[in-house]
């Protein structure tokens, strides 16, 4: 029903990784690989959708990237349907991600999990996976293991206490501060820490 009402497989596809993945952006390339689907369909429907302006483009080191515009009027309920929730332009926790809350949670107590550095083209943070809480090492490093294979790239990652985290928030602490700061897509945020920081910083 909704490939009927959205025009076409390859579309409700495109919107389904766009807006399950706010902060994301993806090449073409990369785009056919996680949706299975043909290079010049995605091509004619990623320039539909950036015609009407559901996404936006931007280029990086003579590649052509796209996001999902978290500015488009119709934002918000077209992310109820293909996001899993409602995710404003800033950094709140997102239901439905492509990589699979699940996956995150069966490695421990995740109390927050956030992608950003090459996953959302921000390399301030110095590190692509932030993790909070307590896990199981050798989970942990199956899921990266995994989620490397998923990206084609290696990723970084950091791993702190909910304790540590909450202290190095505190004193202002350069890595954590740069974190707050930075592009990301929150997959997990289970006593809405980033939002308290965003209340407390205004």
């Amino acid at each position: 029903m909704i490939e009927q009402l959205f025009g076409s497989k390859t579309r409700v596809k495109l919107l389904q990784l766009f807006y399950s993945n706010p902060n994301r952006s993806f090449y073409v390339r990369e785009i056919t690989r996680k949706i299975d689907e043909q290079i010049n369909s995605v091509r004619r429907e990623l320039s539909n959708l950036l015609s009407i302006g559901i996404i936006v483009s931007d280029t990086t080191n003579n590649r052509l990237y796209y996001e999902v515009n978290q500015k488009f009027e119709y934002h918000e309920p077209l992310s109820q349907i293909f996001g899993g929730g409602l995710a404003p332009a800033g950094s709140t926790a997102t239901p439905g991600t492509e990589a699979g809350e699940t996956d995150i949670k069966s490695i421990g107590n995740v109390e927050l999990a956030v992608y950003t550095g090459q996953l959302t083209r921000d390399e301030s943070t110095g590190v692509d996976v932030f993790l909070v809480g307590d896990m199981n090492q050798a989970r942990l490093n199956k899921f990266m293991t995994d989620l490397e294979m998923k990206e084609g790239k290696e990723l970084r990652y950091a791993v702190m206490s909910v304790d540590d985290f909450t202290y190095r928030r505190e004193i202002n602490d350069r890595f954590v501060a740069n974190l707050l700061a930075a592009k990301k897509q929150v997959l997990i945020d289970k006593r809405n820490i980033l939002q308290q920081t965003t209340a407390t910083e205004s």
